[in-house]
């Protein structure tokens, strides 16, 4: 027998929202508590790797003792972007190609890592510091995407 259809139209997130919601999730397990920041690298619909800022392992995090601050920025995080392709690195997971969906921009240090990982595409939340980015991304043919509208 064919299924019956619901009267009910369901909403389905498209693809851009459901990758930054699960960025938005991993933002939560972050330990530098001066800005919560959450990645998630994909391709073709499938999840590479994740990220989130805090401190080098095994190594005391910001919100037990403190920040480690040098001209306005804690040194001691390292960012959810570069965490994301380091454990990509770490599990050998080949990331040439994919999206980078995170909940700020990246810095340029972050863009500059993302951009030699060979990542094709940034989608990104909220706009953080960083305008550099915009010109070098179209020199590099690398997307960005402002995602911003997706805030909860």
């Amino acid at each position: 027998m064919p299924k019956k259809k619901s009267a009910h139209k369901i909403h389905r997130v498209d693809w851009d929202e459901y990758f930054m919601n699960i960025a938005r999730v991993a933002s939560s397990r972050s330990t530098c508590d001066r800005k919560f920041v959450g990645a998630v690298i994909v391709r073709d619909k499938t999840i590479l790797s994740t990220g989130y800022n805090g401190s080098i392992r095994k190594i005391p995090h910001c919100i037990d003792v403190g920040h480690m601050m040098e001209n306005g920025h804690c040194v001691a995080t390292i960012h959810a972007e570069a965490n994301a392709i380091i454990q990509a690195a770490k599990n050998g997971v080949c990331i040439d190609g994919a999206t980078i969906y995170t909940t700020a921009s990246p810095c340029w240090v972050c863009f500059k890592l993302i951009a030699n990982s060979g990542i094709r595409r940034i989608c990104y939340g909220e706009f953080y510091r960083d305008k550099r980015i915009f010109d070098f991304a179209k020199k590099l043919d690398i997307e960005l995407v402002a995602l911003d509208h997706f805030k909860k």
